[in-house]
Order: structure tokens, then sequence, then C-alpha cells
């Protein structure tokens, strides 16, 4: 994320951005809300001469609109973010508009900025600075490669090992590996790949990495985990192979602490979770940690029902943490399945 401008009064004012990755445009989804100003270059139909000639041809042009904000959509698949609303002025002020932000699409942001949302513009420059790294979870047969992104670990890619045994006497299980290994040459930007997997298989695996694709095994450490695809990932994460790797990162922060609240919860111990129970511990300023999920947040924001802000300032008042979850990944949907928000205590709440 690069930020082009910013002036702000106190909590209002305009940041303009410019979004460097999908990362980036997930981070904008959470900054962006309705109600908000956003400009930015679209393409617009315009009136000319030749639309009255050939009515069915109309023109398109690059020009830079603003419109006020409804909805914010994230299309992680076709690598855009959707920011649709009413134009605010030009001679089709009022009309409905969608402005389609991609990687490196410049875009001014007019609103009442929340702590968070600086937070998470910082976040995501930092963020940048980090090494690349690509996880692969191997066993017999079957590979599942992810991505670690900033808001979890997207699974790119699934290998599968031919069924037929041998094909024109190459061994079946290298030629599953130099399939595996040539989905791995596509990511020449990663500094570090993540082979992890049941028993001896990927120790097999780089072996073959070593004999075959010496400038990728040279990149590679070696991880135990018992399955492969999303758990794996997740085991991997739960091990700290991760911040072994690089300093510590949003989706690992998130799966430690997700692990110590569902621990709390089952030995009774010192976590609460939904809102009223939450809001009691903030009361009593026994919030050392308060966890809440991205789409929880912009729920209670958007409906206006609960005072959130009021929350989330008590809660850093009395020296606590505030920790927005991704819910692109599983700890932050395990914590919507608990309400969309708990805490982490200081010292257990009495019950009334």
């Amino acid at each position: 994320m690069k930020v082009n401008k910013e002036e702000l009064r106190g909590e209002y004012g305009e940041i303009s951005l410019t979004p460097e990755s999908l990362d980036d445009l997930w981070h904008l989804k959470y900054v962006i809300e309705p109600r908000d100003r956003v400009f930015s270059m679209t393409f617009r139909a315009v009136d000319s001469i030749s639309d009255k000639i050939r009515p069915d041809k109309v023109e398109k042009k690059l020009v830079r609109l603003g419109v006020n904000v409804e909805t914010v959509e994230f299309h992680k698949f076709s690598n855009r973010l959707r920011i649709k609303g009413t134009i605010i002025s030009d001679i089709d002020a009022g009309a409905y508009h969608t402005l389609n932000i991609e990687p490196y699409t410049e875009l001014s942001i007019i609103k009442h900025w929340k702590p968070d949302q600086i937070e998470r513009i910082r976040e995501a420059i930092e963020a940048a600075k980090r090494p690349e790294v690509e996880i692969v979870t191997i066993e017999e047969g079957e590979a599942a490669i992810g991505y670690l992104r900033q808001y979890g670990i997207e699974e790119v890619s699934r290998v599968r090992q031919s069924s037929s045994g041998k094909r024109e006497g190459t061994d079946a299980r290298s030629e599953f590996f130099g399939e595996v290994a040539r989905q791995l040459k596509y990511a020449d930007k990663v500094q570090t790949f993540v082979i992890a997997g049941p028993g001896f298989i990927k120790d097999d695996f780089v072996k073959f990495l070593r004999n075959n694709n010496p400038e990728i095994a040279q990149k590679v450490v070696v991880e135990d985990v018992s399955s492969i695809g999303a758990s794996g990932f997740q085991e991997v994460l739960r091990r700290g192979a991760i911040n072994r790797l690089v300093e510590e990162t949003r989706i690992t922060r998130e799966a430690q602490l997700i692990e110590e609240l569902l621990a709390g919860i089952a030995k009774d111990g010192k976590v609460t979770y939904g809102f009223d129970a939450v809001k009691k511990a903030v009361d009593y300023g026994a919030v050392e940690t308060l966890m809440i999920a991205d789409e929880a947040l912009r729920g209670y924001r958007e409906k206006g029902a609960v005072n959130v802000e009021a929350l989330m300032r008590n809660v850093e008042h009395s020296r606590g943490k505030v920790v927005v979850f991704s819910t692109e990944f599983e700890p932050g949907q395990r914590l919507e399945r608990l309400g969309g928000i708990a805490a982490l205590l200081r010292f257990p709440v009495p019950a009334e």
C-alpha cells in the first residue's frame, strides 16, 4: 500500500492511496464504509454526436469520479474491489455508479477515520516489506499449495498423482513430485517454501528438489503436519513455522489467540465471548485482549445498534489490546461461530 497524500483534521479528512496487491484491496474492504466519499478514475458513458447517429454504440471515457459509498465488495478471484454508490457531482449527480479498484488504481477516501482503520493502512505498508512465503502440504499422491497472504493462507494449486501407476517407464511418484515442483517454479518472487506433511514423503520430496530443482531446494524449510490443505496450513501456523521465518504476521497472531481462547473456554478460564458478556468485562476493566471478527465489526458499524467504537476505546484506555480477525481464514471463522467477539481477561468477572 502506498500513501500518496494524507490531510486530516482530527479524525476527519482525506487519504489518497494506491493499493499494490490483493492484500491491500482486502484491507480497503474494511477501511471504506457506507457514507464515505471515494474518488477514483473510472470509465463513464458520455453523450456525443456519434451516439445520436448510432445509439447502439455508446462511447465511454476515462474520468475522475466521486461516489457516496453504499456497498463495498472484495472479489479476490477477479482481483478487484467494487465500490458502489451515488455520484457526488457532475451532470449525473445522484445516479448509481460502481468504482472498480484493482492493484495500482489510485483512490482518495474522505471520511471520519477510526483508529483501527488508520492502523490497517500502516499494517498494509509494513506487511508489504515482509518476505513472501509459500506452503506445500504433501502426502502420498496429493499436494496442496498455499500462498501466505495477510488475511490467511490462500490455496492456489492442488496436485494429484496419476492413478495409472507407471506411464511410459516413468515412476509415477517422480512424475507427481515433478508436477508439484513445476507449480513452485511459477512463484518466482517467493523467498521461502515451507514443505510440510505426514511421514517421510515431505523429506523424499525435498530430496527430489535437491536433485532436480536446487534453486527451489535452497529456499526450503521442512515441517511435520498430520494433514494437507486448509487443516495442514493451520497446523503449520500453530507450530510456529511462519514466525520462525518472518516477524509476527497478522494470521499467526490470530491463530495463537484463538487457540488460547478455546483452551480458556474448555477449562472455564479467564475468557469470555458474546457482545453482552464482553461489554460487561470491559466495564470491569478486565479485558486484556479484545478479539473481534472483521465482518462482525463491519456489521456493528453499519447497523449502529451498539456502540462498538466506545467498547474498543475503553479497552485501549484500560491498556488492553484490540485485535481484528480476518474471516477469510480459519481463526476468524471460529471466532465468528462464537458470536464474532470475545476477550482474554486479566481476571475473572463475577457472575450476576
